[in-house]
């Protein structure tokens, strides 16, 4: 394909709102799912990734979208919200976690602690998110917690 996005785009997007309006509803296609991920609007990819019926390959091209700190975690924390994200999204989530956290450049706290609550992951691949330079005391402690609720303890 080439760079012709233009001529991808359905004439109904005229403007911000209508991406989102589309990203929101509950009748979307996937082919409009598939344009709504590629557009540069942040907003949108929040909307896709709240919308229940965002199918699983539009979520794990989205776990790769970087727009700023504030943004990107809460991507990440509706990615790893989602009912349609499967193992290999959190997955994805994981990583794009795990790299942030090694660079400090922002906390995704809220992320991981969705992350924790998913039975798709098990406990033993979260626990190094705990060790990493950026995670805070209270990040620890709220991982270790939401884990424990979640597996019960053996005698």
């Amino acid at each position: 394909m080439g760079m012709g996005e233009h001529d991808e785009v359905p004439p109904r997007f005229r403007t911000p709102a209508d991406y989102l309006d589309a990203a929101s509803a509950l009748h979307t296609d996937m082919q409009t799912f598939l344009h709504l991920a590629r557009c540069p609007y942040p907003f949108v990819w929040q909307a896709l990734a709240s919308n229940p019926r965002t199918p699983v390959d539009v979520l794990a091209d989205l776990s790769s979208k970087r727009d700023s700190a504030w943004n990107d975690g809460l991507l990440l924390r509706l990615l790893a919200e989602h009912p349609n994200a499967d193992r290999e999204v959190l997955l994805r989530v994981m990583a794009e976690i795990e790299a942030r956290l090694l660079s400090s450049t922002t906390r995704p706290y809220a992320a991981v602690l969705a992350l924790a609550t998913r039975q798709e992951l098990q406990p033993d691949e979260l626990h190094h998110l705990a060790a990493l330079p950026g995670a805070s005391a209270r990040m620890r402690t709220g991982l270790r917690r939401r884990l424990a609720e979640r597996t019960p303890r053996k005698q």
